[in-house]
């Protein structure tokens, strides 16, 4: 069903992409809510629900409930579960234990066969490229600053790995010669940047490889981008959650490396020891 709505996405009325952008990141909240409660989480009717069902061949929305529900039982063996755990009538622990269980599923569903299809893709790539750069704006920066970070452990000879970006250290012209051979990795999650979309069309342009970390199957990076890795940034506190974004670039940086068959844990030694050498680290008072 989701590959069906991926499909569809470009030739649907606007209102009708909007709940298939829903049902494609709350597969869970699908099964799970009704119909109405659905419609309002995603900001349309509940008719448009209705049609989307129908645009997609089904009687029914129930049939799509169902189909979802399905799956969802067949996953969800051994899932966490502590919603409305208190202890001693502290709210707090259970505010924690659900927000940390919740990061712990969306990181471990990385392990799942199609995620990590995904993610062996990416760094098959990266192990084949020439040099890296990383991309990403406000919450996404970090991420692409790690990715950086640890691909720089990888780089070797005349390989080189740049961060790019108005916050990076080099701005967006060093992707002026970047070309065939080279790979972007592009971070972004909804609301996307618009600088970032529009650097990486441009880099695809230029036969740069795009390799995109977002949220969304329908996600205008994924469009762009050679290789995708989904991941979910849906939270249960105020602010989407980057943690699984985090993940995803050091399952890719671990993969990456034994594709490239390059000894990572020895340049990372070497790097510490000249760091330590160069007065970096904090040493006790003898």
């Amino acid at each position: 069903m989701a590959e069906l709505l991926v499909e569809r996405f470009e030739t649907m009325p606007p209102q009708l992409r909007v709940a298939a952008r829903f049902v494609l990141d709350h597969p869970k909240d699908v099964a799970l809510m009704s119909m109405r409660e659905q419609a309002h989480q995603a900001g349309v009717s509940h008719s448009t629900m209705m049609r989307l069902a129908r645009w997609l061949g089904l009687e029914g929305y129930e049939d799509m409930r169902s189909l979802y529900a399905r799956a969802l039982r067949e996953t969800i063996a051994g899932e966490p579960a502590r919603q409305g755990i208190e202890q001693r009538g502290d709210p707090g622990y259970s505010t924690a234990g659900v927000v940390a269980d919740t990061l712990a599923a969306q990181i471990s569903s990385l392990g799942e066969y199609g995620n990590a299809m995904q993610i062996i893709a990416a760094a098959d790539l990266l192990a084949r490229s020439r040099d890296l750069f990383g991309l990403g704006s406000r919450s996404a920066y970090p991420v692409a600053s790690h990715f950086v970070h640890l691909m720089s452990f990888l780089a070797g000879g005349d390989r080189k790995v740049t961060l790019v970006g108005e916050m990076a250290g080099q701005g967006l012209d060093a992707l002026q010669h970047a070309g065939r051979g080279d790979v972007l990795l592009a971070v972004g999650m909804s609301p996307y940047e618009r600088t970032t979309i529009d650097v990486a069309r441009q880099s695809a342009r230029q036969g740069v490889a795009v390799v995109a970390i977002t949220d969304s199957s329908v996600s205008p990076l994924t469009r762009i981008a050679r290789e995708t890795i989904i991941v979910t940034s849906n939270s249960q506190s105020f602010f989407p959650s980057m943690a699984p974004a985090f993940a995803a670039v050091e399952l890719l940086a671990a993969l990456t490396a034994v594709r490239s068959q390059t000894d990572a844990a020895e340049r990372v030694k070497q790097s510490e020891e000249q760091l330590a050498a160069f007065g970096i680290y904090w040493k006790p008072p003898r």
